[in-house]
């Protein structure tokens, strides 16, 4: 029986060896913990081993040591394994360290016990016919019990709290590991107080090591991942449906029986149902979409299916997944909609119209497409003066002017603030009934009425494959044809305007190497006294061209006004009204130039200016510059410290066109100028020259009284000049006098020396 007893312990040794390095290779998280506790374990059941076997005093003392000493790494480890385990914090510092140095003094004062003998002594009985020393135990020994009890209990203890306040799917996990605990302890206890001469025990504990090994490394809790994947699939938001191998429902979750109102008692009926709704849903692996109606409501579903094969391969049964993709698919189709529609009026926005336009002028190769752009004249003002909300209607209403105007095969939608686009049929545009509805367009809300004036430009497609904006520039380029008319609506775009969008193009190409090389020059007129004697000239830019020669101002000036390259000509003027200004040493004549409205959002005027004058050392005096009262008429505020700090800087300020615009009388009283140019054009206009004299001579009184030079431009005949002086006027500048000129001719003119009156 005693070596029966030792054969079994010895194969038990040798399966916690092979389990400890099994743990060591394993790449679990607990691996390296369950093999220190294994491992552990080794040394006091070979120690038992060893006392079981021995008839040796000496031999018998060794395996006790052992034994004792490997019951307190034991009960090291396991502290560590036990934390682990059951994903505990660490203990406090204090508790740890107390149970650690407990357990190094328990082994100290074991080791003093050859010296004091007070932990134990062994005595020989007969076992079995051999001698077998028997452990006597002493105070030491009583500690060490102590010692390793209480570590025990304490763990024990924690499996136990584990055990009751963790989830019932939980319980095999560790009412394991503490049955076979509270096992071992009893089998040790009751060999203390059996005084029985054999610690069977050591059984239990190699036994509670390879437990600890297979459910810490190896074990799997089957019942858990069940009952989770069951939970899982309960609270899954998308229908769940499980099918045994007849294609009969056997489970259904909680999301499929609501969605579907099944009865969760009868699952049977749900592959039938099912059917119903979506048609066959046979098969095994598949993913499809479907769309049904539900009452007056369209809903959205995704439908997959998968098999379940056994260990065999052999189809076991299926699962067939369904999400509700109404929310999602409703939530994209808006999305879809917002990226290709105008978020005010509803309507296409400007990308989606010319891609729809593209698609439709490429799929009917054979059909003529006319390209309307329409446009609302002066909408700022009704943003002015009714408000942005009433603004923002009538945008609306001309919407749902076009939406309910427009046939099916029409394409429409709002191009940018207050411009709209269309794409008509050639057989279905009618010019006569598009002028007459936009001549009358009102728009109504409450007591507010307004009569909005809209203007249509339309290009007729011949170049199909010109990119859909150039169609819309084309439509466009009508439009401004007819812009400051109010009794004309539709523009057609002819060869004509073709031909002035490809001049305007050519004048824009060859602009800047026409100032590089002088083609672009300055033409001085000039300005005489009340004697007729050069007081100064106006220098106006001119272009000489080497393929079409002299180029009147209206043929290119406009154009760079319109696209802003008027800047450049004006700095060029500019620097060379101060090289000829520079050049007229042994005279005080001045030369005027043009300041554009484009040149403040191109530059920075004052800047520039000074910079001209310093670099050519002229006074600035001499350099007069010339402002239209349109300068005025966006940034007032900003545009007048610019002219007070021109005028600072020694500047001096006239006011061109005086009497042919609109406000220069308002303008007069806030502009900060020094000379006011009067243009005769607007007496020219009259048929009652009484009324007209009159004006003019109010306006010389006014001039006057404001402490204002003045300059009146347009001057023809010796009766206009005459009656100009005698009215009080100043400055005079005329074909009379002289037409613009080649500095050369000017030059001439000067040397002359001779009165022009």
């Amino acid at each position: 029986m005693r070596y029966g007893m030792g054969a079994v312990i010895a194969l038990l040794v040798v399966a916690l060896a092979v389990c400890a390095g099994l743990s060591r290779k394993s790449k679990r998280s607990m691996a390296p913990s369950v093999a220190k506790l294994i491992g552990a374990l080794v040394m006091p059941v070979t120690g038992n081993l060893i006392i079981i076997l021995s008839s040796d005093r000496t031999l018998s003392v060794l395996g006790y040591f052992i034994y004792f000493l490997g019951m307190n790494l034991v009960m090291f480890t396991m502290l560590g394994f036990t934390f682990r385990y059951c994903h505990m914090p660490r203990p406090p510092r204090g508790m740890k360290a107390l149970a650690y140095a407990l357990l190094i003094a328990d082994a100290a004062q074991l080791l003093c016990n050859p010296i004091f003998r007070h932990a134990f002594d062994i005595e020989a009985i007969q076992v079995a016919g051999a001698a077998y020393y028997r452990l006597i135990p002493y105070a030491g020994q009583t500690f060490h019990r102590i010692v390793c009890y209480g570590i025990f209990l304490a763990i024990v203890g924690i499996f136990f709290w584990k055990m009751i306040t963790a989830p019932r799917l939980y319980l095999e996990r560790y009412a394991v590991i503490f049955l076979s605990m509270v096992v071992v302890g009893i089998w040790e206890t009751f060999y203390i107080f059996s005084r029985s001469p054999i610690d069977r025990s050591m059984i239990g504990f190699a036994c509670f090591g390879l437990l600890v090994y297979y459910f810490a490394v190896h074990y799997k809790p089957v019942r858990l991942l069940d009952r989770m994947l069951a939970n899982v699939a309960s609270q899954m938001l998308q229908g769940v449906f499980f099918f045994d191998a007849g294609g009969r429902c056997v489970w259904v979750n909680r999301a499929g029986r609501e969605t579907f109102h099944i009865d969760r008692d009868n699952y049977e009926p749900s592959a039938e149902l099912l059917a119903g709704i979506f048609g066959d849903i046979s098969g095994e692996e598949w993913v499809r979409h479907e769309a049904i109606m539900d009452g007056s409501v369209r809903k959205y579903y995704q439908l997959e299916k998968h098999s379940i094969q056994d260990s065999r391969g052999r189809t076991a049964g299926a699962f067939l997944s369904i999400v509700d993709e109404t929310e999602r698919h409703l939530a994209a189709e808006k999305d879809r909609y917002d990226a290709t529609h105008d978020s005010l009026t509803g309507l296409y926005s400007r990308e989606y119209l010319y891609e729809r336009i593209r698609e439709t002028i490429d799929a009917n190769l054979d059909r003529a497409y006319m390209i309307c752009f329409l446009d609302i004249n002066d909408f700022k003002m009704v943003n002015d003066v009714f408000g942005r909300e009433f603004g923002d209607y009538a945008l609306k209403s001309v919407a749902d002017s076009l939406r309910r105007d427009m046939g099916p095969d029409y394409l429409y939608g709002r191009l940018s603030g207050d411009a709209f686009g269309m794409c008509i049929p050639k057989e279905s545009f009618n010019p006569e009934i598009a002028v007459a509805t936009l001549s009358q367009f009102t728009v109504r809300r409450g007591e507010t009425e307004y009569r909005l004036i809209i203007h249509q430009g339309v290009y007729e497609v011949v170049e199909r494959d010109m990119d859909i904006s150039g169609m819309f520039d084309r439509a466009n380029m009508a439009l401004e044809s007819i812009k400051d008319e109010y009794n004309l609506h539709v523009a057609v775009y002819d060869s004509a305007m073709r031909e002035r969008a490809l001049w305007d193009q050519r004048i824009a190409r060859e602009l800047p190497e026409a100032i590089r090389t002088g083609q672009v020059r300055p033409y001085l007129q000039p300005i005489v006294d009340d004697r007729g004697r050069v007081v100064g000239a106006e220098a106006l830019a001119r272009w000489i061209h080497p393929a079409e020669g002299f180029l009147a101002p209206y043929r290119f000036i406009p154009t760079l006004e319109k696209n802003g390259m008027i800047a450049q000509v004006d700095r060029h003027i500019w620097r060379c009204a101060c090289e000829i200004l520079s050049g007229w040493k042994d005279n005080d004549l001045f030369i005027s130039i043009n300041v554009s409205p484009k040149d403040f959002y191109f530059m920075d005027v004052v800047k520039e200016l000074t910079g001209l004058v310093r670099e050519y050392a002229v006074e600035p005096s001499r350099l007069r510059l010339e402002i239209t009262e349109t300068v005025m008429m966006t940034d007032e505020a900003k545009r007048i410290e610019i002219l007070k700090a021109l005028r600072e800087a020694g500047f001096i300020v006239e006011m061109d066109d005086f009497g042919s615009g609109y406000s220069s009388l308002n303008m007069l009283k806030d502009m900060p100028v020094d000379v006011v140019k009067i243009d005769m054009a607007f007496l020219r206009k009259t048929q009652d020259d009484v009324r007209a004299r009159t004006i003019l001579s109010s306006i010389m009184q006014m001039t006057n009284n404001l402490k204002l030079a003045q300059i009146t431009e347009g001057v023809e005949t010796a009766e206009q000049f005459a009656n100009l002086r005698d009215m009080g006027c100043g400055m005079f500048q005329g074909y009379y006098f002289a037409k613009p000129m080649a500095v050369a001719d000017f030059m001439k003119l000067l040397d002359g020396s001779r009165a022009l009156a």
